[in-house]
């Protein structure tokens, strides 16, 4: 009977590949931070001490990485390119230290703010034991969408988008 409906059993496929994609991704996020942003104060790569708080009014991707990540380098051009026309702030985890991190940047060519967290001690603050993971903080502060594993470029900016209206 089904021979004579292929539609119900693409539809069908599509269906339950759906609930398998979305069961995967809930499950990955179930310990990622959720209300308001926790603190987050440190120092970049370039010295510059900063607090999460500063990035207060504009909406914020806060987005974790490391280096030994290869998701993280499909994702890091897009970041770089987000960082030109949004807040960006980038935290790399359990990466060696900021001399490690540095050289890595500058071997890719790859330029956004960056804090180091050699011991993955801001990541546990967050929830984040799987990278890359995002964070899109809306203007007033609070968490208002999370993603870990690979996000285009035009979804990180439309969450961006989403979150400043």
């Amino acid at each position: 009977m089904l021979k004579k409906y292929p539609v119900f059993k693409i539809s069908l496929n599509i269906l339950v590949i759906l609930i398998i994609f979305f069961s995967v991704k809930i499950f990955l996020q179930r310990d990622l931070a959720e209300g308001r942003a926790p603190p987050l104060a440190g120092v970049m790569l370039n010295g510059q001490n900063i607090d999460i708080e500063s990035y207060q009014g504009k909406p914020l991707l806060l987005h974790f990485w490391a280096t030994w990540c290869g998701i993280c380098k499909l994702e890091e051009k897009s970041v770089s390119s987000i960082a030109e026309n949004y807040q960006v702030l980038t935290v790399s985890m359990q990466s060696g230290d900021a001399h490690k991190v540095q050289s890595y940047l500058d071997e890719r060519g790859v330029n956004f703010p960056v804090i180091v967290d050699e011991y993955g001690e801001i990541a546990k603050r967050f929830g984040v034991n799987r990278v890359p993971a995002s964070f899109i903080i809306d203007p007033q502060g609070k968490i208002a969408f999370t993603e870990v594993g690979y996000t285009s470029n035009w979804g990180l900016r439309l969450r961006l988008w989403l979150a400043g209206q």
